[in-house]
């Protein structure tokens, strides 16, 4: 860290039409004293470092990601009950709500390589305690559920300081490109992870997934010990001073339409990322084809989660307007898949599914992440992840009730109709709000 800032009031005001706004970028700051700005093709995969971090966000993701799932089905196979599915699903996201706010600011003051070390030694320590118990028969409900709330808790952690801290590994004039393939490798992961510990499920048990990602723990630890800090780049000096915790709240708060693409994102996660529940309940009630199954739809999710991270970061961005219109088809193509009359057709829109997901998700993250600026990007990210997740955590518990009470195709039907109108409502407010701007009612940008 450099000398200490503290950025004027009018800093967290300053209107949305400021330079670079407009068009969703801001202008790039200057290079740091002693670096020289890269050439305009350069890519950060140019960076050993980044070529670590890029393995480190897929290999964490995918291991967390496997983690929560084979904690899903463990708690369908103890209770049978897809409610408490739902309610292991909010324990491994609600803690989000309530950490965020206060990770995103250890997230700004303290070094985020020593944030991702921590966190990872936690992470497999859960994954190594959950396996051991597991394989031992000696696993209740319960013990899961304290394992689901710490991972909630140390992701709430991890999460902000893992995205914040690609500006170190790569610099300004590699950030853009960065930080789209870092989102779009991060929700990847959260694709792949299901996919691959569904299949290790199906075929070894869920003891097998949990001590999979020790391993991956352990592998993730090794790589970011292997990050050499002589070739990091100067962080931004963080916002200090009184208030630190609201500052991120204070600069959202001013920049309406930020706020609105969070918002909308922690909608979809509420109504639109309810697969664990989803998947296992058609598994095992609709196609009746069991752990098998489930691993083959995470699979195929994931084949479009692939392809969908591969159209986002052609696409580079969106724009607002494109964020509105896939989340749209976020939410239409999950009311489709409930329709579909036989297990090939339901596979099928799976992949759809998957590619919407990553389109959405990718876009939203990456808008988040470049209107922030990067002396509270942490405490920003640390608002947004909550907001999604935490509507993730919510949504595990919709999506388990309304299967219960009504069957998995009603549940899926209603919750993608609701994405559906989250995003038709979001979009409205987005275009009211460029209108007032600019006055000619345009956000494509």
């Amino acid at each position: 860290m450099t000398s200490e800032r503290h950025p004027s009031e009018e800093s967290l005001q300053a209107p949305e039409h400021g330079p670079g706004h407009g068009s969703g970028q801001r202008s790039a700051p200057a290079a740091a004293p002693g670096l020289e700005r890269p050439p305009r093709w350069y890519h950060p995969l140019a960076q050993r470092n980044y070529r670590l971090f890029v393995a480190i966000q897929l290999a964490g993701s995918t291991g967390v990601w496997m983690q929560r799932l084979a904690q899903d089905w463990l708690v369908l196979q103890l209770t049978g009950s897809p409610a408490a599915v739902g309610v292991a699903v909010a324990l491994q996201f609600l803690p989000m709500l309530v950490v965020g706010p206060l990770s995103g600011v250890l997230v700004d003051l303290f070094p985020k390589r020593r944030i991702l070390l921590i966190c990872q030694s936690v992470t497999a320590l859960l994954a190594l305690t959950l396996a051991v118990l597991d394989a031992g028969g000696g696993i209740t409900v319960w013990a899961v559920y304290a394992c689901c709330a710490a991972l909630g808790v140390t992701s709430a952690v991890d999460g902000p300081a893992r995205q914040a801290f690609v500006n170190e590994v790569v610099g300004d004039a590699a950030l853009r490109p960065a930080i789209g393939l870092n989102n779009a490798i991060g929700q990847l992961g959260a694709m792949v992870g299901p996919a691959l510990g569904g299949l290790l499920i199906a075929r070894a048990g869920s003891a097998a997934a949990f001590a999979a990602n020790a391993l991956v723990c352990l592998a993730v630890l090794g790589m970011i010990i292997a990050i050499r800090t002589s070739q990091l780049h100067p962080s931004e000096p963080p916002l200090r001073g009184r208030g630190q915790v609201l500052a991120g709240f204070r600069y959202v708060r001013h920049r309406p339409s930020l706020l609105l693409v969070m918002l909308l994102a922690g909608l979809l996660g509420a109504f639109g990322m309810n697969g664990p529940v989803v998947l296992a309940a058609f598994a095992s009630d609709v196609w009746h084809s069991g752990a098998a199954g489930f691993g083959m739809f995470n699979t195929f999710s994931a084949g479009g989660a692939l392809a969908g991270a591969l159209l986002a970061a052609r696409l580079r961005t969106l724009g607002r307007r494109g964020i509105v219109v896939s989340a749209g088809l976020f939410g239409l193509t999950q009311l489709v898949a409930a329709l579909m009359p036989t297990q090939e057709l339901f596979v099928a829109m799976l992949v759809l599914v998957g590619v919407m997901t990553l389109l959405f998700l990718t876009s939203a993250a990456t808008t988040v992440q470049l209107e922030a600026g990067a002396e509270v990007r942490g405490r920003v990210l640390a608002l947004y992840l909550p907001l999604l997740l935490g509507g993730h955590a919510l949504g595990g518990l919709l999506a388990g009730w309304l299967t219960e009470e009504f069957g998995v195709r009603t549940g899926l039907v209603v919750t993608g109709a609701l994405g559906m109108l989250s995003a038709a409502v979001i979009g409205l407010l987005l275009w009211l709000t460029a209108r007032r701007r600019s006055g000619d009612g345009s956000f494509a940008s």
